[in-house]
């Protein structure tokens, strides 16, 4: 009530305000007439802020009871266990001590930077030290709660359940449409592509959103950001909430399991000496549930070896995930070691790493717990190169292969785990110059057979190699630029059976890339960089080419998961025609997307089919069947767009006749005020146009034909 209010009302009641002392009025108890007293509410604050002023403390019982003569030993073994789940603060671990005895009492408080390492840490709670002493980890803040419990218990109060929003629900799609998350100026933006209607629609937007780049998980569950205090990952169709953070700060890089069970996060901090290596910290977090599993630190030079890039030194992905959904096993490699770590303790396999003299690349199946190594030669080449295969908890040698004169070879496994190819580039006799060919292994026949491929000109340059997806094909860019060849191979033939034969060569490609329908059948061969964004999509299955077209200085090309579109797009690097466009399979134009300081573009992965391989092969042989459905919304969808053309044409058509209208009426009404200023006379364009709207008629005679005709008396 305002004060005024107040004023008025004790008038009406004959009451002087200066003749009453306020603080002799008493409310009756628990009542205050809906006026909430200041005092209460800053009581409320300070109570929320005594609540979570030590939720970064936790309390470690059951420690041994030791003297001062080796309280520095117990506190550095303390600190070595904790230090790796968080950050301890300077001072931060404290262990009470007997002033009688000078004994520690048996239990001790650890002080971390922030809340959610604290948590962490609780998870220690059944550590076991030794035979006597097993930890009891509890939060600081849950004994003032403890301490609190009432005497008479009382039955909890059941709370309705809530579902949470389902994940997959944009898998439900009614138009089957598939998303799409692009960056671009401070805007990270995800859209529908509805390619019926050639445009995107927007589902969510966010300025500032991530701090460095986004990402999708292996199966399109989460999109995750970057942030300075760690990393965030965030679902649905379209609100994209926030579903959970891990404390890194500085992370600069990411990466999912291919089951989505753990992230993987990476920094490295630039040292204070030239001269030292970067400082590089990775964490393991359980993606649920935040939860970090472990976390590995060391200078960069301890994580450089092998890989495709990384940052700072350090190859990215430091860990080569196992193949399948279970995310059983991860492996890392050092000099001369390959250490393969399993996910149920997060530590190495039997307790050891693998040793494999200078050892500089491992893969993994994508589909089997089969671990593919190469090494090099050794000795100056007494010792060949060799390439295996080792099975993955038991570490047998699956196959071998020795190879000789090797400069370098490249490991690249077919997306079902069926076949390994190797690039092995060799040397010629002179040493002078190298050649390039291909061992291909077969790992799902028996006793894993090896077949050498060799180009017609072996002496061809290998520009890009790339396996069809779910198929047995490989396509290969060979030759001298800028016009290279493409040729296409095959594993089985019903002529040839298991060998590789080859399927054909295109001529004279102007081609660097290969990108494979996500499908298989079809394969766009991209000319990027120099070749500023040639693309040519190509139908392997008839060997034919369904159309030659060009993205000017396109920087990306993505096909969306199910093969049925394109997306090129030109990011930052070049400062015009920032953007994407997308194509159909067949190198249809769909739309363009035109974006200032354009950044990123990924398309939203979309997890396995539950079909099984015969089903797609039916639904493939019947699909005349199944699309009369989806022809019709075609059909339907087509009318309608050209409907709302026409509707457009029209519109457009009205607007400029009644903008002609009006002109025409405007030179009327002035018509006679430039003819008063004239002194009555017509302007000479006016007199014009007067003369070519009159009406003239003209007579002329023309003369057609003459005839002479004798006519008789």
């Amino acid at each position: 009530m305002a004060e005024l209010d107040i004023d008025t009302r004790a008038g009406k009641l004959g009451i002087d305000w200066s003749q009453v002392n306020l603080d002799s009025i008493q409310l009756p108890p628990g009542e205050n007439f809906g006026i909430e007293s200041d005092d209460e509410g800053v009581y409320h604050d300070d109570q929320l802020e005594f609540d979570t002023g030590f939720g970064n403390i936790i309390v470690v019982d059951n420690l041994p009871v030791v003297p001062k003569t080796k309280f520095e030993k117990l506190e550095n073994v303390l600190k070595k266990i904790y230090s790796q789940l968080g950050v301890i603060k300077e001072k931060g671990l404290w262990m009470p001590v007997d002033p009688n005895t000078g004994m520690t009492l048996g239990y001790c408080f650890i002080e971390f930077n922030t809340p959610q390492e604290a948590q962490n840490a609780k998870e220690t709670h059944g550590y076991k030290l030794d035979k006597s002493h097993i930890f009891a980890v509890n939060m600081f803040d849950d004994f003032d709660r403890l301490m609190n419990v009432k005497e008479e218990w009382e039955a909890p109060q059941t709370k309705p359940y809530v579902p949470g929003e389902n994940l997959q629900k944009w898998l439900t799609d009614e138009k089957a449409r598939d998303q799409l998350v692009t960056r671009s100026g401070p805007d990270t933006e995800v859209f529908w592509n509805d390619a019926r209607q050639k445009n995107t629609e927007l589902v969510h937007k966010r300025p500032y959103w991530t701090e460095s780049y986004v990402q999708w998980s292996p199966l399109g569950t989460y999109l995750v950001t970057l942030h300075k205090q760690g990393a965030a990952v965030w679902g649905g169709a379209d609100t994209f909430t926030r579903l959970m953070r891990y404390q890194h700060n500085m992370v600069k890089l990411v990466d999912f399991s291919p089951g989505e069970k753990y992230l993987v996060t990476y920094h490295s901090q630039e040292p204070n000496n030239p001269r030292d290596a970067s400082k590089v910290e990775i964490k393991v977090f359980d993606v649920r549930t935040g939860r970090m599993m472990r976390d590995f630190k060391g200078s960069a030079d301890e994580f450089s070896i092998g890989g495709p890039g990384g940052v700072a030194g350090a190859s990215w992905p430091v860990f080569r995930w196992a193949g399948g959904k279970d995310d059983k096993y991860f492996a890392k490699l050092s000099k001369n070691t390959i250490s393969v770590y399993e996910t149920e303790t997060f530590g190495l396999i039997d307790k050891k790493s693998i040793k494999v003299d200078n050892v500089v690349d491992v893969c993994w199946s994508p589909t089997d717990s089969i671990l593919s190594l190469f090494v090099p030669e050794q000795g100056g080449g007494n010792q060949p190169a060799k390439v295996a295969l080792v099975q993955i908890p038991s570490k047998v040698e699956l196959r071998q292969k020795n190879l000789f004169s090797v400069s370098d070879c490249k490991m690249y496994w077919q997306s079902s785990g069926e076949y390994l190819a190797v690039k092995v580039d060799r040397y010629t006799k002179t040493k002078k110059s190298t050649y390039s060919g291909f061992e291909l292994f077969r790992i799902k026949e028996r006793d894993i057979p090896i077949e050498v491929l060799e180009l017609d000109n072996k002496n061809d340059k290998i520009i890009a190699f790339a396996w069809e997806p779910k198929g047995h094909r490989f396509a290969v860019i060979h030759g001298d630029q800028p016009r290279p060849d493409v040729s296409f191979y095959t594993m089985k033939t019903t002529q040839h059976g298991g060998r590789v034969t080859k399927l054909g060569t295109l001529k004279a490609k102007q081609a660097n890339a290969l990108f494979w329908s996500p499908t298989g059948k079809y394969i766009i061969l991209a000319g990027l960089k120099n070749f500023n964004g040639q693309l040519e999509f190509f139908n392997v299955d008839e060997l034919e080419t369904m159309a030659t077209t060009e993205h000017f200085m396109a920087t990306d090309i993505e096909w969306d998961p199910t093969g049925r579109y394109v997306a090129t797009a030109v990011t930052s690097v070049h400062e015009m025609e920032n953007g994407f466009t997308i194509w159909s399979f067949n190198g249809k134009l769909l739309y363009r997307n035109l974006k200032d300081h354009f950044f990123q573009l990924a398309w939203r992965p979309r997890p396995p089919s539950f079909l099984s391989p015969e089903k797609e092969e039916e639904i493939a042989k019947n699909l005349k069947k199944y699309s009369k459905k989806y022809e019709l919304e075609d059909q339907d969808v087509s009318l309608l767009l050209s409907e709302q053309d026409r509707e457009k044409r029209k519109a457009l058509k009205e607007e400029w006749e009644k903008w002609v209208k009006q002109w025409k009426s405007l030179q009327e009404e002035e018509k006679l005020a430039r003819q008063s200023l004239r002194d009555g006379e017509v302007s000479d364009e006016e007199e014009e146009e007067d003369e070519a709207k009159e009406v003239k008629e003209v007579e002329f005679e023309d003369v057609i034909e003459v005839t002479e005709e004798v006519v008789q008396e």
